[in-house]
C-alpha cells in the first residue's frame, strides 16, 4: 500500500494540453497490403518511426472483426513462446514456425530479454512472423519492456548464463552469413538450436573429468604449473563467460546491432482504440507526446554511445518507477490497496485514456498469479502471467480482441508454479 501511496502522491494530475490533443493527428504513415487481400480489405495503416499508431478500418477475420492478439513477457523461454503463439493461432505447430494467422494483429509487451537463454532467437523467430504477417495483410508487433532498456544500459544483471552463450553463438553465426545481419537474424531461430547442441558438444571437452586426465597427464602439467583441474574449469569457465559479456556488450550497446534492432519497437502502442504499453502509461506521458517518447527511445538505443552521456538516456520513458517501462501503478493487487486511493488510481487511469483517445490500455510488468486479468471497470488489462520458466514457469494465456469483445486464451493444463510474483523486475 506504501507504493501505492507513493505513486499517486507524486504524480500531478495535468491538464490535457494541445499538444496531446493532437497526437492522434499524425500525417505520416505506411500501409501493410497483402497480394491475396489488396483490393478486397483495407490495408493496416501504421503511422510513426517506430510505429505508434495503428488502424485496420474495415478488416475481417474469423468471425468477420478485426483481431488482435497480445502476448505479455516471455523472458527468453522459447518453448513457451512457440506454445503461446500456437495457442493464439498464429503459429504453425509443424515445427516450421510458419504464421497462420493470415489477417490477425499480434502485439507482443516487452521482456524478451533475460531470465532465459533463448533471447534472440524468440526476437528472430517474431521478426519472422511479421515477415510472414505482412505477406498475408496481417501484423506482428512488439513493444520495448524495462528488460530490454536495461540491456542496451549494459544492465545485465539478469541474464542468463545460456543468454551469454547465445550472444557469443550469435556473433559466430552472423560471422559466418558474411555479416548480413537480415540474413542471420531472420533465420537464428531456425538454427539457434543446432548451434547451441554443437557448442555444448565441443565444451564438453573441457569438462571436470577431460581436465583430470589432463593435468595427469606430465607434459600438461608442467605446462600448467601444478594448476589443479578445478582451478582449470573455474579459469576457462571465466573465459567463456567473460567472451559472452562482451559478445553481449557489442550486441546491445547503444548503436548495435541488436540495439538497433530494438529501436524499430515502440515503447507506446496505441491499434485502433486500444493502447499498449509494459509497464503503464500516465497523463504526464501523454501530455510530454507518446510518438516523442518512441522517438527519443529508438534514437537513443540506434545512436552510437560516443561519450556515455546519461542525459542522453529518455529519463520518462525508461528510469524511474513512474516510467512507461516501470510504472506499476495499474498492475498492483486491489485488495492491498484502500478504497480511495483505488478512486485515485481509477481517476488516473480514466484521465490518460481520455487524452490519449482510447478505451482501455493494456500492460504486462507485473506477472498476475491468476492469469490474465481486467480491473477498474476493465479499463485495464494485466496480461505478464510469468510464463517463462525463469519466472513463474506457469501456463501460457494470450488476450484476444476482437471489435468490442475481449476473450482471454487459455491452454488445457490449470497447473500454476507456486512460486509468488513478489517484486519481479
Amino acid at each position: 500500500m506504501a507504493m501505492a501511496s507513493m505513486s499517486l502522491n507524486s504524480l500531478s494530475m495535468q491538464p490535457p494540453s494541445q499538444h496531446s490533443r493532437k497526437l492522434i493527428d499524425v500525417p505520416s504513415s505506411t500501409s501493410l497490403n497483402s497480394s491475396s487481400t489488396a483490393g478486397t480489405l483495407k490495408p493496416i495503416v501504421i503511422s510513426g518511426d517506430p510505429p505508434t499508431f495503428v488502424s485496420a478500418p474495415g478488416r475481417r477475420i474469423v468471425a468477420g472483426e478485426l483481431s488482435k492478439l497480445l502476448i505479455g513477457d516471455l523472458h527468453g523461454d522459447l518453448a513457451k513462446a512457440r506454445c503461446a503463439l500456437e495457442l493464439a493461432g498464429v503459429l504453425s505447430s509443424d515445427g516450421r514456425d510458419t504464421w497462420t494467422g493470415q489477417q490477425t494483429v499480434l502485439v507482443q509487451l516487452g521482456d524478451i530479454l533475460d531470465r532465459g537463454e533463448d533471447e534472440i532467437a524468440i526476437l528472430s523467430l517474431l521478426r519472422s512472423l511479421q515477415i510472414q504477417a505482412k505477406e498475408h495483410g496481417g501484423a506482428v508487433f512488439q513493444v520495448n519492456g524495462n528488460h530490454e532498456t536495461m540491456n542496451v544500459e549494459g544492465d545485465f544483471r539478469y541474464v542468463d548464463s545460456g543468454a551469454f552463450d547465445e550472444c557469443s553463438n550469435f556473433l559466430e553465426y552472423l560471422d559466418d552469413c558474411g555479416h548480413n545481419w537480415e540474413d542471420a537474424f531472420a533465420s537464428w531461430a531456425e538454427v539457434s538450436a543446432r548451434w547451441k547442441d554443437e557448442h555444448k558438444m565441443s565444451h564438453s571437452s573441457w569438462g571436470p573429468w577431460n581436465l583430470v586426465k589432463v593435468c595427469n597427464s606430465w607434459k600438461y602439467g608442467l605446462a600448467l604449473f601444478s594448476l589443479t583441474s578445478a582451478t582449470i574449469l573455474v579459469l576457462i569457465m571465466l573465459a567463456l563467460r567473460q567472451k559472452g559479456v562482451i559478445a553481449r556488450s557489442v550486441l546491445l550497446r547503444p548503436g548495435g546491432p541488436l540495439a538497433s534492432e530494438l529501436a524499430r519497437h515502440p515503447v507506446v502502442l496505441k491499434v485502433d482504440d486500444w493502447v499498449f504499453c509494459h509497464g503503464g502509461l500516465l497523463p504526464h506521458h501523454v501530455t510530454y507526446g507518446i510518438e516523442k517518447i518512441n522517438k527519443e527511445v529508438s534514437k537513443w538505443m540506434s545512436s552510437v554511445d560516443e561519450g556515455n552521456d546519461e542525459s542522453q538516456i529518455p529519463f520518462i520513458a525508461t528510469r524511474g518507477y513512474d516510467s512507461v517501462v516501470w510504472n506499476r501503478l495499474y498492475s498492483r493487487d486491489t485488495d492491498d490497496i484502500e478504497d480511495h486511493h483505488i478512486e485515485q488510481i481509477q481517476s488516473i487511469l480514466d484521465s490518460t485514456l481520455q487524452v490519449v483517445g482510447a478505451k482501455a490500455m493494456v500492460v504486462g510488468h507485473t506477472p498476475q498469479t491468476t492469469g490474465v486479468n481486467c480491473k477498474y471497470n476493465c479499463s485495464i488489462w494485466r496480461i505478464d502471467v510469468g510464463m517463462s520458466s525463469g519466472v513463474l514457469d506457469s501456463r501460457p494465456e494470450v488476450l484476444e480482441i476482437r471489435g468490442d469483445k475481449t476473450r482471454v486464451i487459455r491452454s488445457k493444463s490449470d497447473t500454476f508454479s507456486e512460486l509468488q510474483a513478489a517484486d519481479f523486475l
